[in-house]
């Protein structure tokens, strides 16, 4: 199933985001001894959501050290580096919150080269199958997966005409992206289809032309990363505000909020 839901703008998406995501994981921790995993992202909209989820740590009813953080990519930078995803969940949401080492997955991201950051994948997959349970398929089932998209209709670190978007089995893998002239880690699609839930967080009229190609575009997975992400069985939401799809259609198979 997909769904849309759609916000006056951030600080509202946010919101009820929140309240989504919390509903989740007490349901979970309602009826599961094993932990609930969420799988981050990074950005501004989410960072949003990470500083409510922080806010109201103390009072949601969530126990968090149920909770397995994991993240969806990760940028070739060392974890106290102003781009690095990790660093931004933890100041904006992990520091706030009374839990162990054990519940955190960083990807650790401090080799410079190809071998290094294969192995960083490659390692990072491993924790990953130690740790997820798994589908009829052998892939991880991750609870939830959070997730971005860019101008150019990227995911994760999927972009456009990478090798990456050609992976079929792996869960993680290294991914050089040319036009940023850098490596990432980044959550194959295989790996975020297999979720439970996944969500893509969109805000802003200039993510406008993306979210059109991505709904009404030609199906061109390797142009438009984002089209490859299609979770079954699990379910597929669409958290975005009014300016960004101000004048769009909207697909007739998305159940509107």
């Amino acid at each position: 199933m997909t769904q849309l839901l759609v916000a006056r703008d951030v600080t509202e998406l946010a919101a009820r985001a929140e309240q989504w995501l919390i509903e989740l994981i007490r349901d979970h921790q309602a009826t599961n001894s094993t932990p609930f995993s969420l799988a981050l992202a990074g950005g501004s909209t989410p960072k949003a959501l990470y500083q409510r989820l922080a806010a109201s740590s103390k009072t949601s009813g969530i126990d968090w050290n149920r909770v397995l953080f994991l993240w969806g990519d990760e940028r070739n930078v060392p974890a106290d580096h102003a781009d690095s995803n990790y660093r931004m969940v933890r100041e904006s949401l992990l520091d706030k919150l009374e839990i162990g080492s054990q519940s955190i997955l960083r990807i650790p991201t401090e080799g410079d080269d190809e071998a290094q950051v294969s192995q960083t994948a490659l390692q990072y997959e491993i924790e990953l199958k130690r740790q997820l349970p798994l589908n009829s398929d052998g892939l991880g089932v991750i609870d939830c997966v959070l997730l971005g998209m860019g101008d150019d209709v990227h995911t994760a670190s999927l972009f456009p005409e990478t090798t990456a978007l050609r992976e079929t089995s792996r869960w993680v893998v290294a991914n050089y992206v040319p036009k940023l002239s850098t490596w990432r880690v980044t959550l194959t699609s295989p790996l975020i289809n297999a979720a439970k839930q996944v969500a893509f967080f969109i805000a802003g009229s200039s993510k406008g032309p993306a979210i059109n190609t991505l709904w009404h575009g030609p199906h061109q997975p390797e142009l438009y990363p984002s089209q490859m992400i299609q979770p079954r069985p699990g379910e597929l939401t669409f958290f975005v505000d009014k300016p960004t799809i101000e004048g769009l259609s909207v697909p007739s198979n998305n159940r509107m909020q």
